[in-house]
């Protein structure tokens, strides 16, 4: 969902959020993952780099899944995944606004947040 977070970042940048609370995306190739990495490795390097992830509704159809990794791996410390509800509909003006606005308040409050395994926006 690249494109659709960068969408979901340019929204943050014009309400001003960006900068306000140091927001930055970080993709898959800044990395240095690939798009078919799995889930737990992805979990387990954004954790140790302090890293939040920003996702699509995953599958849990195995060990490997981002469920799957939250229930073994996830602490009262862990950062959350954000979860997009509907990756589609990031193209909706008032959908992005809603999600920008959501993933703005959890990251105002995300001393709040920790170990809560999975959030999602909007």
């Amino acid at each position: 969902m690249e494109g659709q977070a960068r969408r979901l970042f340019e929204t943050l940048q014009a309400d001003g959020w960006a900068e306000l609370l140091s927001i930055e995306f970080i993709y898959f190739a800044d990395l240095g993952l690939e798009v078919k990495s799995k889930d737990d490795e992805i979990w387990l390097l954004t954790q140790s780099r302090g890293i939040m992830i920003l996702t699509g509704n995953r599958n849990d159809d195995d060990e490997t899944s981002l469920t799957a990794v939250i229930r073994r791996e996830n602490t009262s410390t862990s950062l959350p995944a954000i979860t997009v509800g509907s990756v589609e509909r990031i193209k909706e003006p008032e959908y992005r606004q809603a999600a920008a606005l959501r993933l703005a308040e959890i990251l105002f409050y995300l001393e709040d947040n920790l170990g809560a395994g999975r959030l999602y926006i909007p």
